[in-house]
């Protein structure tokens, strides 16, 4: 029996669109790919998610390879892109806190740098949240195992009793791999909540299936 829910936060709790983040930005569009490329598509960037690299290593890494004129644009977009680009997934917040009523214990397993304490109060459903798991501080990414186990470990969960929601399909698959159920969330809240309610998980129903 499910017990536990287990949540993404990148394309889950809230949009992870960094195109859309350099539009809000006003940054020239012609500057574009090359942000995409040096900054988000950096190994850097995945090295900062694992916590394998200290950030000022990382941040001048990505600065290195960009012109003067775009390197105050990446060590913000690095660094601070929550100030003005943290946006809710529509409708995400309040399943969560339709969850947490219902009793079941809620948990972020997350690929994040290590500063993500700074901005997750500020996801609409936070407090509802029992506990975390942020990649940067274990040094491990989602799909390894190990990830997986740390957060059955730290809070005393059983996997059989957890089920995960991430918008990855090999994350997905690693949960299934270590024995927690989970679904793939396209951003379709009506299609999450009736994976939710064939595992056993009592939400109501979506809209369109609610009887009249």
């Amino acid at each position: 029996m499910i017990q536990n829910l287990v949540f993404d936060m990148g394309n889950v709790l809230i949009h992870w669109q960094p195109p859309l983040f350099l539009e809000r930005e006003g940054l020239p569009e012609e500057d574009r790919p090359l942000i995409l490329k040096e900054v988000f598509g950096s190994v850097e960037w995945i090295q900062l998610d694992r916590g394998s690299i200290p950030p000022e290593e990382g941040t001048a890494a990505m600065c290195r390879r960009l012109p003067e004129r775009l390197r105050d644009a990446a060590r913000d977009l690095t660094w601070n892109w929550w100030r003005r680009n943290l946006l809710p997934v529509e409708g995400m917040a309040d399943l969560v806190r339709e969850l947490k009523g219902l009793g079941y214990g809620i948990y972020l397993l997350s690929n994040a740098k290590a500063d993500l304490p700074q901005y997750f109060g500020l996801i609409p459903g936070s407090e509802c949240f029992d506990g975390r798991v942020v990649s940067a501080d274990w040094k491990l990414l989602k799909p390894q195992p190990e990830i997986y186990w740390t957060l059955f470990r730290e809070y005393g969960l059983k996997p059989e009793e957890c089920f995960f929601i991430d918008d990855l399909n090999i994350n997905i698959e690693g949960a299934w791999h270590v024995g927690m159920g989970g679904t793939i969330f396209d951003g379709s809240l009506p299609r999450l909540r009736r994976d939710l309610n064939a595992a056993g998980v009592p939400c109501a129903a979506p809209p369109e299936e609610v009887s009249l």
